[in-house]
């Protein structure tokens, strides 16, 4: 498995459209294909940000039950 596969491939589409929404969302010019023109830090900020919110999703849920 590569490094850049979903754990559950169902959800490959599902995590690419997340992942465009979290870059617009805090100005992150990201768009398909290359992206070789952002920094590191414009990329880590994207997946780290990712991390975040699906942490706090969760965190609802399990505090829901």
């Amino acid at each position: 498995m590569s490094k850049n596969s979903a754990n559950v491939p169902e959800a490959q589409g599902a995590l690419d459209k997340f992942k465009y929404e979290v870059a617009n969302e805090i100005g992150v010019p990201l768009k398909q294909g290359y992206n070789g023109d952002l920094t590191s830090f414009q990329n880590g900020s994207v997946g780290g940000y990712m991390v975040k919110k699906m942490i706090e999703a969760q965190e609802r849920e399990m505090a829901s039950k």
